[in-house]
Order: structure tokens, then C-alpha cells, then sequence
């Protein structure tokens, strides 16, 4: 066995050294030595504790800090909601913002931008998908940043955001129907007043194409309806007198690739016999109002998946703000709280016994 020795051991010498990286406890002091061997190192040496008194998980601020960093951690029921509320608020964020964006590009190509500052808003049909999209992407993104963050406030503010969205969709649903009579009265006299303004607004006019080519419909109530407006009108001195838009006819590609502008010019001088033959003489609010009463169900369906989903959004926002509530107590309280899961307390033990 000789050769196995250390050299200081064959020639009858001291025992080498412990090495200065040996662990030697936490509140050592202890000066045992076995065979000669040098004593651990002092309470003074940077891998030991210099401070007297307790070992620092016993410490209360030690402990508090644990407990802070730990309350980072939810559980994963907890965690499933954060996940669940941060996606689906990601989506609707990137679904609103860019609605916002496509309104604002629109108000900014008819120039209504620059025309607006220091005048009343204008009647501007983007301008009400621009406060939709602003007012669903700030909800939105306070959901998102609050599930990702773990934000308390952010949570309630979107939970307070949602909820007026319910109550304000709750109030329109209740007028429309307890004034869907008097709505359904009003659709001709909405149709008529956008016959007047139709070439006032690029988005007015194509609102009544699609309706008209989609409905296959002309004007409101007839297709004499477009008399009210001062280009149709026959007595009007433009090239556009007696015409109507090629939204009215009855084959406005004509066989072609693209609308011909022209195949309703001069259709509101023929009689009605030769007018058949060219354009539709029907007008839109009676197959308008066929239409919301064949579909109504449908629509309805929409407004209810649309509040089921709101309704879902808020309870999982107030039960993440309670599960973030009670962990972050729980572990402010005692560092290491009975409701820590497994993993957790496993994790904190590990570095505290190190």
C-alpha cells in the first residue's frame, strides 16, 4: 500500500491540507480536527457566514425575499388561466388594431383628418370603426399586459372595460327591441337620405352598391327614388341627368371583366316597360326588411357568442386577480406558505440548503 499513500504519509509526515473549497456548514465555528489535520476555515472566510446569530433562511427578511420571488410563480390552475386570458386578448388586440389601422388609413385618404381639427367630428362611417378599434385595443391590451405581467391593476382595469362593454351592449339590445317597430318605419327614410348624399361620401356610396347589387334592388322605394338625388335627377344640366348608378342594373359587367359605369344612363326617361329591361325597379327597403327577418336568428347567435365570450373573458380576469390575491399574501406572509405547490417548496428547500 505504499504506493497509494500521499508522499507526506510514506515519509511519516502531516496529513496534506483540507482544501479551502471543502463545505464546512453554514454557522461553523466548530474547530475539530482528526489527525493533525489544519483546523476548518474561520467564520470570516467569504463561503461561510460572517454574521452571528441565526442561519439566514431563519432569517425574516431572507425569508420575505424567498417569498416575493416564489410569488412569481403561480399554480398551474393559475397558470392556465394567465395563458388562456393572454392569448385570447393578443388576438383580439391584433384583430382591433387593425381595425383602428384600416380606419384610420380611410379617414386619411378622403382627407377628413385634416379637415376635422377644430370642428365637430365628422359623420364618417370610419370614424366609428376607428373608436371601436381604440376603445376594444386599449381593453385588450390591458388584459394582455395583465395576464402577462401578472398585474393586478391592469387585470381590474380590463375587467372594468369589459364590463361596460356588456352593459352598453345590453342597453342597445334592449332599444333595438323595444324600438324595432319604429326601426323598421325608419329604414326607408335612412335609405333615402343616403340616396340624396350618394356622391358625397366614397363609403356612403359603396354601402348602397352592395346593397343594391346584393339585394338586386334600386332606391328606397322604387327606382324614381334617385329623382331625389340633384345629379340623377333629370332636370339636373350634368351628363349623369336621368341616369341611374350601375349598381341599378340588371347585368352591370355586360359580359365584360369590369362594371360599365354608363348602362344605366338615361333610365329614369324610359317608361317602365323599357326600364325593366335595363334596371331593377324594385326598391330596397322591402327586400331589406325580408332579409333582417329571415336572418334575425342568425344575428342574434352572433350577439349572444359575442357576450358569451365577453362574459368568459371577465370571469377568468377575476379569478386570476383572486389567485394572484391569495398566492402573493399567502407567500408575503411566511415565505413558504402550506399552499406553495410540491415543485415549488422542492425548489426552495434546494436553495436553501445550499
Amino acid at each position: 500500500f505504499k504506493g497509494l499513500l500521499p508522499l507526506p504519509l510514506q515519509r511519516g509526515g502531516r496529513s496534506p491540507p483540507t482544501p479551502a473549497c471543502q463545505w464546512r456548514g453554514w454557522g461553523a465555528g466548530r474547530t475539530e480536527e482528526a489527525g493533525g489535520q489544519e483546523p476548518p476555515l474561520a467564520r470570516s472566510s467569504p463561503l461561510t457566514s460572517s454574521r452571528p446569530g441565526p442561519a439566514p433562511w431563519e432569517d425574516p427578511a431572507w425569508r420575505a425575499g424567498l417569498g416575493g420571488f416564489l410569488a412569481c410563480l403561480l399554480p398551474s390552475e393559475s397558470s392556465c388561466l394567465k395563458c388562456l386570458l393572454f392569448l385570447s386578448n393578443f388576438l383580439f388586440s391584433l384583430l382591433s388594431l387593425l381595425a383602428l389601422a384600416i380606419g384610420l388609413w380611410g379617414l386619411a385618404v378622403k382627407g377628413s383628418l385634416g379637415s376635422s381639427w377644430g370642428s365637430p367630428l365628422p359623420a364618417d362611417p370610419m370614424l366609428g370603426l376607428v373608436l371601436g378599434g381604440l376603445a376594444v385595443s386599449a381593453v385588450s391590451l390591458a388584459g394582455c399586459l395583465g395576464a402577462l405581467c401578472e398585474n393586478a391593476f391592469l387585470l381590474r382595469c380590463f375587467s372594468g372595460g369589459v364590463l361596460a362593454f356588456l352593459v352598453l351592449e345590453a342597453v342597445v339590445g334592449a332599444l333595438v327591441v323595444a324600438l324595432w317597430g319604429r326601426l323598421q318605419d325608419g329604414l326607408e327614410h335612412v335609405l333615402r337620405l343616403a340616396i340624396t348624399h350618394y356622391q358625397d361620401d366614397p363609403d356612403l356610396c359603396f354601402l348602397i352598391d352592395q346593397v343594391q347589387l346584393g339585394l338586386q334592388c334600386c332606391g328606397a322605394d322604387s327606382y324614381q327614388d334617385w329623382q331625389q338625388n340633384l345629379y340623377f335627377n333629370c332636370s339636373s344640366p350634368g351628363v349623369q341627368a336621368c341616369s341611374l348608378p350601375a349598381s341599378c342594373c340588371i347585368d352591370p359587367w355586360e359580359g365584360g371583366a369590369s362594371v360599365n359605369d354608363q348602362c344605366g344612363f338615361g333610365a329614369l326617361g324610359l317608361d317602365e316597360d323599357a326600364a325593366q329591361r335595363v334596371v331593377h325597379l324594385e326598391g330596397c327597403s322591402p327586400p331589406l326588411l325580408r332579409w333582417l327577418h329571415s336572418n334575425i336568428r342568425t344575428l342574434g347567435c352572433y350577439a349572444i357568442g359575442v357576450v358569451l365570450v365577453q362574459g368568459v373573458e371577465l370571469l377568468l380576469a377575476i379569478q386570476l386577480v383572486r389567485a394572484l390575491t391569495v398566492h402573493k399574501g399567502a407567500a408575503g406572509s411566511g415565505g413558504l406558505s402550506t399552499g406553495t405547490p410540491p415543485s415549488v417548496q422542492s425548489s426552495a428547500k434546494l436553495v436553501m440548503s445550499e
